[in-house]
C-alpha cells in the first residue's frame, strides 16, 4: 500500500502524519511537492529522512497535477500497489488511512472516506459540501455524502484511467466522481472524523475561484441556457420586424436558440463527441417540446390550483424545468453508448507510459 500526499506549502501537520503512519503502518508515503519553493525545502528532507519519496515541481501546478504526478510515479514502481491519497493540512488522521487502505483489499473500485460534518466545522465548507453533494446527485445520478474529501483509495489498475480524466486544480477530484459514472466505476463510501485543524486555515482551497472550477460543468449548463434565452429574446424582434409576423418570430427565434443550445450542450457541456447527431438531435428536440409543455402545465396548476403568485411560481417551473432539463440530457439524450465494453483503466503498454513519463518530467 501506498499513501500519496500532494502539499503546497505544508504545515508541520505534514511530518505529524508521517510519523503516525510510519509508527501503525509500514506503507510506503509518496509526497508531491506541488511548488511550494524554497521556505519548505527544509520540511521536505526531514520527510525524506523519515522514509519518504518525495517528488517535487518547480511551480505550483495544483492539486490535480499533483496527484497525477504522483499516480504516473506509481506506475513505473517495482511493485504494483494500490493507493490511498490523504491530505497534507491535518484532516486526515492515520487511523482512517488504514480504514481506506482496508476497503481497498475488499473491492475493486473506488474508496471514498466520507466525512459526517458534525462538532464545530466551519460553515463555508459544510454548505459548500451540501451544495456539491446536491449538485452531484442531480447530474449525475450517485449520492456521494462528501464530494470534497481529500481521503480516497484506488486500486493499482486505475491509474492510467486516473490520469486520463481532466482537470489540475481541485476540480479534479470532483471531475473524477463525474466521470466515474460514464466509466461504470462503482464508489464505496466509508466513514472517518471530520477534523479541521485551526478552523481550516491550512487549506489553499480558493471559496470562489476554485469553486467555479469545481461547479464547471453545471455552470456551463447554466450559461448554454442563458445565452440561449437571450438570443431568442433578440431573434424574436428582428424576425418579427422582417417579416411582419409575430408567428415567424416566434418560430424562428426558438427554432435557432434551441439548434444553438443543442451544439453548446453536446460539444462543450457533456462532451458527447461519438454521439451522432442522428441519435442525439431527435431526443433533444422531443424534449425541448415536452419541456415547453410541462412549462405552462406545472404554472397553471401552481398559479390557478394551489394559488401561488406568479413570480415564485415561474422561479420554482424554471429551478423544477431545468434539473429535469440537465438529468435527462445526461442520461438520455447525450449518452455514450459503447465505451465501457474495455475497462477505461487497463495500463497502456510499458513503451507508451515510459514516453509519457519522459515528456511529463521533462515539463516539471
Amino acid at each position: 500500500m501506498t499513501v500519496l500526499i500532494p502539499a503546497y506549502e505544508p504545515t508541520l501537520n505534514l511530518l505529524r502524519l508521517v510519523l503516525e503512519l510510519k509508527k501503525k503502518t509500514n506503507y510506503k508515503i509518496l509526497i508531491v511537492d506541488d511548488g511550494s519553493g524554497e521556505n519548505y525545502k527544509e520540511l521536505f528532507k526531514k520527510a525524506e529522512t523519515l522514509g519518504c519519496t518525495v517528488m517535487h515541481h518547480e511551480v505550483n501546478m495544483g492539486k490535480g497535477a499533483a496527484l497525477k504526478t504522483g499516480f504516473l510515479h506509481l506506475l513505473f514502481d517495482a511493485i504494483p500497489d494500490n493507493v490511498v491519497c490523504a491530505d497534507s493540512d491535518g484532516q486526515h488522521c492515520a487511523d482512517d488511512i488504514i480504514k481506506v487502505a482496508n476497503a481497498i483489499s475488499s473491492t475493486p473500485e473506488m474508496v471514498l472516506g466520507t466525512r459526517q460534518f458534525t462538532g464545530k466545522v466551519p460553515l463555508k465548507s459544510k454548505m459548500g459540501n451540501k451544495m456539491t453533494s446536491l449538485i452531484l446527485k442531480v447530474a449525475t445520478g450517485i449520492d456521494i455524502k462528501d464530494t470534497q474529501t481529500g481521503l480516497r483509495g484506488y486500486p493499482f489498475h486505475m491509474l492510467s484511467w486516473l490520469r486520463s480524466v481532466e482537470g489540475d486544480r481541485f476540480e479534479y477530484e470532483l471531475n473524477l466522481l463525474l466521470e466515474a459514472k460514464k466509466a461504470k466505476i462503482r464508489v464505496k463510501q466509508v466513514t472517518i472524523a471530520t477534523i479541521y485543524d485551526n478552523n481550516n486555515k491550512g487549506t489553499h482551497f480558493r471559496p470562489v475561484k476554485d469553486s467555479v472550477r469545481v461547479l464547471a460543468p453545471i455552470l456551463k449548463f447554466c450559461s448554454s441556457s442563458v445565452i440561449s434565452g437571450i438570443l431568442d429574446f433578440f431573434l424574436l424582434f428582428l424576425f418579427q420586424n422582417l417579416s411582419g409576423s409575430l408567428l415567424v418570430g416566434v418560430v424562428s427565434a426558438r427554432l435557432i436558440s434551441s439548434v444553438f443550445n443543442y451544439s453548446f450542450n453536446k460539444a462543450l457541456v457533456f462532451k458527447a463527441k461519438n454521439v451522432s447527431n442522428l441519435q442525439s438531435a431527435p431526443k433533444y428536440f422531443s424534449l425541448v417540446a415536452v419541456v415547453m409543455v410541462l412549462n405552462y402545465g406545472l404554472l397553471a396548476f401552481l398559479t390557478g390550483f394551489l394559488g401561488i403568485p406568479s413570480v415564485p411560481a415561474k422561479l420554482l417551473t424554471e429551478m423544477l424545468l431545468f434539473i429535469l432539463s440537465y438529468t435527462v440530457q445526461r442520461i438520455f439524450v447525450f449518452k455514450q453508448r459503447g465505451l465501457n465494453k474495455t475497462r477505461p483503466y487497463i495500463l497502456t503498454s510499458e513503451s507508451k507510459n515510459r514516453a509519457i513519463l519522459t515528456n511529463h518530467m521533462q515539463s516539471l
